[in-house]
């Protein structure tokens, strides 16, 4: 695994829930991190730790990879891979979402 894939894990391993997106929870830098953040504080999220991907060229890249998933936002709950947006949407309209983030 190279390195910027094990820095990766790490960060998803060592949080309950990590969000990877463009920006930060204070200043979201586009619409799909920005309703990703809404949706996680509507959640009721207090643990949420944020990586901001236009920091590290390295984990803007290597996030695609690590989940085979191609776009930013990505949820991470528990160490496992949830979803972006539009996902994290369906799952909180569902009442998915909460339930958890809660257990």
């Amino acid at each position: 695994m190279s390195d910027v894939l094990q820095t990766i894990d790490q960060l998803v391993k060592s949080h309950r829930v990590v969000l990877f997106m463009k920006g930060s929870a204070q200043f979201p830098m586009c619409g799909f991190s920005g309703r990703a953040v809404q949706i996680l504080k509507a959640c009721g999220a207090t643990d949420l730790h944020t990586v901001n991907v236009l920091d590290d060229e390295a984990i803007r890249q290597g996030i695609k990879s690590y989940a085979n998933w191609p776009t930013i936002p990505q949820l991470y709950v528990k160490g496992e891979f949830v979803g972006g947006s539009d996902i994290m949407m369906e799952m909180y309209e569902a009442g998915e979402l909460q339930q958890l983030l809660t257990t």
